[in-house]
């Protein structure tokens, strides 16, 4: 779908002037000070896996259902029943590849409880070996359905076996971190859905904009789980509230498009923003003062050794 950008003097740069006002107004900094402009929503992002081929596998289910009612009363049967394996195939192909694709995208993972791939590949083949059986006789359908099972993971490829960034690290404290996390990422899921139907393209980019630098504070915990505690409140209560927010201003400016709520909802994500930002440069800078505390014990036992 198109989108518009622009830059300083599009009206999306005009609104961001106004933000900026707004800002200063509440004593605010504006986006040209501290803290620094969040990052481009698109920046890091990578275009889902879960695309054209998952959907083609989803096109290509059906054409089992040709043999089914054109193949006698004794390939209805197994017709269906292939169409069905790869239908459901298709399925947990495309909930593993996007499974994966978190995954990758994060620092500190644990591996998906159920290899939806691997399964995928295994009904993959079952389903053409049922197909077969229809026309062909003997180990043939057996050996087509092997193969079809084989392309399938080559093509998608296995599901993660092990978890990802906790060598090192208290399994408990990362357990806490990956829920909090997984909570959070629900409700910015939950804005942006309810922000849709404001049927206003440019909040809905605002909303992603406030999603980027939300998850940049998550990454921020994913590295050091001991920052969780002190961003506990807004992985929780600020999130919880954004969301409820959203969702009322979305019903009541699809009604009657007010212009001072809007300004107001902008306001408040504004605000979230700013903080947003502020509280992950503070947990950076806390990072940075723990490693030099860690630097300079070991140089000061070092030399005292020497």
């Amino acid at each position: 779908m198109a989108q518009r950008f622009g830059g300083k003097y599009s009206p999306d740069g005009q609104r961001r002037g106004d933000a900026d006002e707004r800002r200063q107004a509440r004593g605010g900094p504006a986006s040209g000070g501290q803290p620094p402009l969040p990052p481009h929503r698109f920046d890091g992002k990578r275009p889902s896996r879960a695309g054209a081929r998952v959907n083609i596998f989803f096109f290509a289910s059906l054409t089992l259902l040709v043999p089914a009612f054109t193949g006698g009363p004794d390939a209805l049967l197994p017709g269906l029943g292939a169409t069905a394996l790869l239908l459901l195939a298709a399925w947990l192909t495309r909930e593993g590849t996007r499974a994966h694709q978190e995954y990758d995208d994060r620092r500190i993972a644990r591996r998906p409880a159920i290899p939806r791939k691997i399964f995928a590949s295994v009904l993959t083949g079952a389903a053409l070996a049922l197909a077969a059986s229809i026309s062909q006789a003997g180990f043939l359908p057996l050996g087509i359905g092997i193969a079809g099972g084989l392309l399938h993971l080559m093509a998608f490829g296995p599901d993660p076996l092990r978890d990802k960034g906790t060598e090192g690290i208290d399994s408990f404290q990362t357990d806490r971190v990956a829920r909090a996390v997984d909570e959070a990422e629900k409700l910015l899921a939950a804005m942006s859905d309810a922000i849709l139907r404001a049927g206003d393209r440019a909040l809905e980019t605002r909303v992603d904009r406030f999603a980027t630098t939300a998850r940049a504070m998550f990454r921020t915990i994913e590295g050091d789980p001991r920052d969780l505690t002190a961003a506990r409140k807004y992985l929780s209560v600020y999130l919880t509230g954004a969301r409820d927010a959203t969702v009322k201003f979305a019903d009541l400016y699809r009604q009657n498009r007010d212009a001072t709520a809007r300004a107001d909802y902008e306001a408040l994500l504004d605000d979230l923003e700013i903080n947003f930002a502020s509280r992950t440069q503070a947990l950076l800078s806390d990072n940075r003062t723990d490693l030099d505390v860690e630097i300079g014990v070991l140089r000061e036992r070092l030399q005292r050794d020497h």
